[in-house]
């Protein structure tokens, strides 16, 4: 069985039971909806206790519970650039702001990125009279960029220089 066979196996039987992703993230519990549907959907992986969590939830064998314990290969359902609408707008979010976001974490932190690793983000819906919103936060951690092969004097990473 292939790691797709298990995601389309699992969006089968939540479409067959009518569970919502809510309902499935409460009875898994243990971390963020955003990585436990994504572990479902094969772009994260479930620690054991919530394996066997999903496991029995939706009725899964021994090797298809290790699956869900398994790493796996990230970003191949999505197309680049994507195409699903959603997705794309998100992307583009980046492709068009990214640059000043750059520009301006680069000026209060220094040389370096903002993981994706060591992250958390929510999802909110904000009640708006025009239209409800949706409320992303995102927060990650700030990796400085080192400095290899440096001489005495010179820094080891890129923190924000005084």
């Amino acid at each position: 069985m292939k790691r797709s066979d298990l995601t389309e196996k699992i969006l089968d039987i939540k479409r067959e039971k009518g569970w919502s992703w809510s309902y499935i993230c409460e009875e898994i519990g243990g971390m963020s909806p955003v990585l436990v549907v994504g572990a479902l959907i094969g772009e994260h992986k479930l620690v054991k206790p919530l394996a066997k969590k999903a496991a029995t939830l939706f009725g899964l064998s021994a090797v298809e519970e290790a699956m869900l314990n398994e790493v796996p290969m990230r970003g191949q359902s999505t197309p680049m650039p994507p195409t699903d609408p959603l997705i794309y707008r998100l992307y583009e979010l980046v492709m068009v702001n990214g640059p000043a976001m750059k520009l301006l974490i680069e000026e209060e932190f220094g040389d370096g990125i903002m993981s994706a690793i060591d992250f958390n983000m929510e999802i909110e819906r904000e009640a708006n009279p025009k239209g409800d919103r949706v409320k992303l936060g995102m927060s990650g951690k700030f990796l400085p960029f080192k400095y290899y092969g440096n001489e005495q004097g010179i820094p080891d990473y890129g923190f924000k220089e005084s």
